[in-house]
């Protein structure tokens, strides 16, 4: 196992060092976020510091929310010397946009999962609000919200 901050490393180190998992690390690969890496002669690959600092950048996004496209889009402008911080506030104001559309949706689930469990008896009789408003035939549009989605 490699130690310290030898360079080129193993996909596990690189994984480990950028705190993502090796399978992400593939994933993010194939969906070419990361520029094709070195092989060692019996095909192994070979991560660069530049690499695992590329890996922390995506895994950063991915936990702030960002989809597979947006991280794309931001890795150019990252690696544009060019690039505006316009470009770049534009993406992440349009994430915080779709998040609050996203908590807007759940906060409203959330308000009609409460006043149907607070019309719920939740003793030993069979009638059960909840069960009866999720079994509700309605042609309109459902009372609750929704179920938000994270974009990939």
């Amino acid at each position: 196992m490699t130690t310290g901050q030898d360079w080129p490393v193993a996909i596990g180190e690189a994984a480990r060092r950028a705190g993502v998992s090796a399978r992400m690390v593939r994933h993010y690969e194939s969906l070419g976020l990361l520029p094709q890496v070195g092989r060692t002669g019996s095909g192994y690959r070979q991560y660069t510091a530049a690499d695992v600092h590329a890996l922390r950048f995506i895994g950063r996004a991915r936990s702030l929310g960002f989809s597979m496209e947006e991280i794309r889009e931001l890795m150019g402008l990252w690696q544009n010397q060019a690039r505006t911080s316009r470009q770049v506030k534009r993406i992440a104001q349009a994430h915080i946009d779709d998040l609050a559309g996203r908590i807007a949706a759940m906060q409203a689930m959330q308000r009609t999962l409460q006043a149907l469990v607070q019309c719920c008896h939740g003793d030993q009789r069979p009638e059960c609000p909840i069960l009866d408003d999720l079994a509700a035939q309605e042609d309109g549009p459902s009372s609750a919200a929704p179920i938000p989605r994270a974009a990939n």
